[in-house]
């Protein structure tokens, strides 16, 4: 029957249970600079030593936290979110009485009670097995499945601070605390009509933390505090990063760079960056999804005998063939003259809407006015 390995900070630093705060702060500095993944660059073992070192570390020198530790063992987490604190007693039923236990009540809890309901070998040595028999006065195995989430297993599983090696049927669920991904960051960026046709890039800052690099992330150098974190182990810096804006892109989409953001926690991933992107208004186009709306200029002669006119379009003019007698207003359609389709492989784009807008001359010659007029009588107005 395999044994269960359980967590020891104490043993983790090298360090005694009734080591000083400064001898647990001594032991974490050689530890944390022997195993740090900056001096053990590509080993995955030294990196997962390093968070060991960090945990035992950040839990025994947090008065409260190594108070549950040294009471609960390295499911220290699992009380205190069920609300005890390390000073309280337990309570459980008495032999006449059936009331539920529960922490901070006064009365004291004799483990010797568990032979109501579990049966134990023992070798001489200290070790036990311990076998669930779930059976016994419903208010032990409700209590313990509120502590723990679960019913049935050794409930000295769970008290690492009794001392003593254990050997179980059940696997004992590990107590660590969830790796939790990094804050994600939104930056605004504003680009032109132009620049979300073609594709653009863009440099931003942003303020980060990384470990100090006088004290590795110590927060100390030779026994003093670091002058360059205060003794923080962190420090914050700008950094710079590059991002590529794709072609088509529109108000109000995101530009993500995985990765970027946030550092991640217990080994958690980091979070990533966000680009929310404005496109500025064109006087020319108007954005309609991929497609874009424009005006043509047609002159009055071309709009009534038919002709050519130029059309404005992202690269360039091109010829767009007007049929005699087009009237103001209406429309013609370009295919693939509009935006790029965001993230196209083929190159597709949208297509460009031209609304004809008929053009009156001005400024006639004596000439000209006499043909208009001759016109004008030939074709008297209100003539379909």
């Amino acid at each position: 029957m395999p044994t269960v390995q359980v967590k020891d900070y104490y043993q983790t630093l090298g360090v005694p249970r009734t080591a000083t705060e400064k001898e647990i702060r001594a032991a974490y500095r050689k530890l944390a600079r022997q195993h740090h993944p900056d001096l053990n660059p590509g080993d995955k073992d030294a990196e997962e030593r390093f968070k060991e070192v960090n945990e035992a570390h950040e839990v025994l020198t947090d008065p409260d936290k190594r108070k549950l530790f040294d009471r609960f063992g390295e499911d220290w987490q699992r009380y205190r979110d069920a609300g005890f604190t390390g000073d309280e007693q337990f309570t459980t039923p008495g032999a006449g009485g059936r009331g539920r236990a529960r922490p901070g009540r006064g009365a004291t809890f004799d483990p010797n009670d568990f032979n109501r309901w579990y049966t134990s070998e023992g070798d001489g040595s200290g070790g036990y097995t311990f076998y669930s028999t779930d059976e016994g006065d419903d208010s032990h195995s409700d209590f313990f499945e509120t502590l723990f989430g679960q019913r049935g297993g050794s409930p000295f599983d769970r008290f690492g601070g009794f001392g003593g090696g254990f050997t179980t049927t059940r696997a004992r669920p590990q107590a660590r605390t969830r790796p939790q991904r990094g804050e994600d960051a939104e930056v605004p960026v504003e680009i032109s009509f132009d620049e979300a046709f073609r594709g653009t890039t863009r440099q931003i800052q942003l303020q980060v933390s990384e470990p100090c690099p006088t004290c590795n992330g110590l927060g100390e150098v030779r026994g003093q505090e670091c002058p360059t974190c205060d003794g923080s182990g962190v420090v914050r810096r700008t950094k710079t990063l590059e991002v590529t804006i794709p072609a088509g892109i529109d108000s109000g989409k995101r530009v993500r760079m995985a990765g970027q953001g946030g550092p991640g926690l217990n080994g958690g991933p980091a979070g990533d960056v966000n680009l929310i992107v404005t496109v500025r208004p064109d006087r020319r186009f108007e954005r309609d999804g991929d497609n874009l709306r424009t005006e043509v200029d047609i002159p009055v002669t071309t709009a009534v005998l038919g002709g050519e006119a130029n059309v404005r379009t992202p690269t360039g003019t091109v010829a767009l063939t007007i049929p005699p007698g087009t009237q103001s207003g209406r429309g013609f359609r370009l295919r693939g003259q509009g935006m790029p389709k965001l993230r196209s492989r083929g190159g597709e784009r949208g297509d460009l809407l031209a609304r004809a807008r008929i053009v009156t001359p001005a400024n006639l010659t004596e000439r000209e006015r006499e043909l208009y007029e001759e016109l004008r009588n030939l074709r008297p107005e209100g003539t379909p």
